[in-house]
């Protein structure tokens, strides 16, 4: 049986990456010390979650360990022998970041690199997937010839009709404080690989998303914007009258794609992932989509006042990914994903 350790197990990505693989019969090692709960709060809290993988996978251990705590991580690495690592724990926040800096910089960045050192020092030929973000790209984006349409921005410039590829400039922009330790992480993880020649990857995720996402105002776009809809909560807009766009990937997806990859793994790889064009929505189209599912018109209020490094127009460009795992696409089409998350709000009310 091989084994896979996953941090961050009690969050959307890596709940998602448990249950996928615990039914491919692979033993799995949970990472999570629920720093969620500390970050938002309560509505932020995944132990839940925790619990819900430890009664219904028995080819699962949970464990709350801090990555930040580096010899804790090099002993326990060392000890659990993994087959792969997926690194999904993060602080995920802009706003949080912001306010805690040094926590936000010792979870995403010192805890990746503690990571990373620790299975060097076990072993350079065990995959190690990362959960990066495109914040990486800073608000870059923004610069691009963007078009105003009646429900949204979107790129003028034929060369960005797929979306932004991996190609796009990191460098000088306003990446926020989370973008910026995010940034640290992905370089670290691209440089394990060509330095050490280890099989790693980046995957630079758009908006991730489904039904287990503890989604709240800071974090969490979809699952907060449809919880606000399922318990009448009024949702604030932040600035770009509501025009701004995420491409929405369903988190089985990103599962399948990461099962991809440990089945052809390459060095220092990095991938925009995300639900591409045909997966993209506005907060104005997403109030109209959760309507029509729920039958309750969306409460919100709008501010003038944009948040500090938010994206006017992002669309992951996914042919990258097709290319090299031909076999993978996307399986969720937005109306589905927008399903899930209701319907797993309105069970949770």
């Amino acid at each position: 049986m091989k084994k896979l350790i996953v941090t961050g197990a009690a969050g959307l990505i890596g709940s998602e990456v448990v249950s996928y693989f615990a039914r491919l019969d692979w033993e799995i090692v949970g990472i999570d010390n629920n720093m969620r709960a500390d970050f938002f709060g309560e509505g932020g809290d995944t132990r839940w979650n925790a619990a819900r993988l430890s009664e219904k996978f028995k080819n699962y251990r949970h464990h709350s360990l801090d990555i930040r705590d580096r010899q804790t991580v090099i002993g326990f690495i060392a000890s659990q022998k993994p087959d792969a690592i997926v690194h999904a724990a993060a602080q995920p926040s802009h706003d949080l970041a912001a306010s805690r800096p040094f926590d936000d910089f010792d979870v995403n960045a010192v805890g990746t690199l503690n990571l990373l050192e620790a299975l060097r020092q076990y072993s350079t030929e065990v995959p190690f997937v990362h959960m990066s973000t495109n914040k990486v790209y800073g608000d870059a984006p923004n610069f691009l010839n963007l078009v105003e349409k009646e429900t949204r921005w979107d790129f003028a410039d034929v060369a960005y009709q797929n979306g932004i590829k991996e190609s796009f400039s990191i460098d000088q922009s306003k990446h926020s404080v989370f973008g910026a330790s995010k940034v640290a992480a992905d370089v670290m993880v691209q440089e394990y690989g060509r330095y050490f020649d280890m099989p790693t990857c980046c995957l630079r995720g758009g908006c991730l998303t489904g039904p287990n996402h503890s989604g709240v105002e800071l974090h969490g776009f979809l699952s907060y914007l449809i919880k606000c809809n399922v318990i009448g909560k009024q949702y604030t807009i932040f600035g770009y009258k509501g025009k701004q766009v995420r491409d929405n990937i369903h988190s089985l997806d990103v599962a399948r794609f990461i099962d991809a990859f440990l089945e052809a793994p390459r060095i220092a790889e990095v991938y925009n992932l995300g639900g591409g064009r045909d997966n993209s929505v506005s907060i104005l189209e997403a109030f109209d989509l959760i309507a029509s599912i729920s039958g309750k018109p969306m409460n919100y209020v709008y501010s003038e006042q944009a948040r500090s490094g938010d994206h006017m127009c992002y669309i992951s460009d996914l042919s990258k990914m097709r290319s090299h795992f031909p076999a993978w696409d996307i399986t969720k089409n937005l109306k589905t994903t927008f399903e899930e998350i209701y319907l797993s709000w309105e069970q949770r009310k």
